[in-house]
């Protein structure tokens, strides 16, 4: 059997173009995973109001931060496929969950290629609906209709993989190095609390009560609040952070519905209200800088804390193509295609 990867990230609209971003939103806001309302609801709201006036405002933010070559989130994708390729001997292609170039595309190359055993390798280290598993699901509804004798394998989320943990905490040592800083803020995506629920295998245990994260359960395995929870935790173990000097919230919130608390924010509003004149800020639930990161974190964020007289503001950028990282990802893969698990 030959075998190949795909990567897949999130994905961008094609251009800053509002008839673009309007495409690509509804592409994303149509996704049953992402907005889990019955499909009338779900097309009232993203048809009928969303994509009437979302678009042309979600076009300026993208326009913010757009570079010369594209979206900064899929340029710094194509970097870190080409630097893997340049490390490892399986065929790697690349694909987004949404936009251009789709998992059908990635899945193509791979097939054109002669793979027949695919690693589906989400770039997202911790699980959750709308990201992980609408990617496998995706990708397993065009491997029955266009790839039947292609074989999957998925790689589990990776939020305590040791290497992981270590890359993440270098990075943020690293840009830390020579700054002053009172506290460090991990904003992780949030979504809505029924996905925690709904993602919840024993359909008891997760009651985001402040208690249920940190009691042992096999839900955790497709937790993301326990994720994002247990990724801070060993990172600030690994930095040897001091308690009360980092916190963890949640950013990007849509609608009405209760999201997963605290927001991000509200908090760096708080932070910042208490008297804090001196913020760091890392977005460990995204691999690839973006519109979340470089638009709404280190602008809309670092606004909102000089807006409540902070001072100094400083974002920790995501791993990005960097060649620690680079390194880490081509031995995961090497380790699979050789049969040696992945996760430790």
């Amino acid at each position: 059997m030959s075998k190949g990867v795909l990567l897949v990230n999130l994905g961008s609209p094609d251009s800053t173009d509002p008839k673009d971003v309007k495409k690509y939103l509804g592409e994303f806001l149509m996704d049953e995973r992402v907005i889990d309302v019955p499909y009338w609801a779900r097309t009232l709201l993203v048809k009928g109001i969303i994509l009437n006036t979302r678009p042309k405002k979600s076009a300026e933010a993208y326009k913010k931060i757009w570079w010369d070559e594209g979206s900064p989130l899929i340029v710094l994708s194509e970097r870190l496929q080409s630097k893997i390729d340049d490390i490892t001997a399986v065929p790697i292609a690349l694909a987004m969950r949404y936009g251009s170039p789709g998992i059908y595309e990635g899945l193509k190359e791979l097939h054109d290629k002669g793979v027949d055993e695919v690693l589906l390798f989400p770039l997202y280290p911790q699980f959750a609906m709308a990201t992980t598993e609408t990617i496998l699901v995706l990708a397993e509804e065009l491997r029955k209709k266009h790839f039947p004798e292609m074989n999957f394998t998925s790689v589990p989320a990776f939020y305590n993989h040791p290497d992981y943990i270590r890359t993440l905490g270098n990075s943020i040592a690293e840009r830390l190095k020579n700054v002053e800083y009172e506290h460090l803020l991990f904003s992780y995506h949030g979504v809505p609390e029924r996905h925690i629920r709904k993602s919840d295998v024993t359909n008891s245990h997760c009651k985001i009560d402040g208690s249920c994260c940190q009691t042992p359960s096999t839900a955790h395995q497709f937790c993301y609040r326990h994720q994002c929870f247990e990724t801070t935790r060993l990172t600030a173990e690994y930095l040897g952070l001091k308690p009360n000097t980092y916190s963890v919230s949640f950013q990007s919130r849509l609608g009405f519905d209760p999201w997963l608390k605290p927001y991000t924010d509200r908090t760096i509003e708080r932070l910042g209200n208490q008297g804090m004149k001196k913020l760091a800020i890392v977005t460990p639930a995204f691999v690839s800088d973006c519109l979340e990161t470089l638009e709404e974190i280190a602008m809309e964020g670092e606004e909102i804390f000089h807006e409540v007289g902070g001072e100094k503001f400083t974002v920790v950028p995501c791993l990005n193509d960097r060649d620690d990282w680079v390194k880490v990802l081509a031995r995961w893969i090497d380790e699979w295609a050789h049969q040696t698990p992945i996760q430790s």
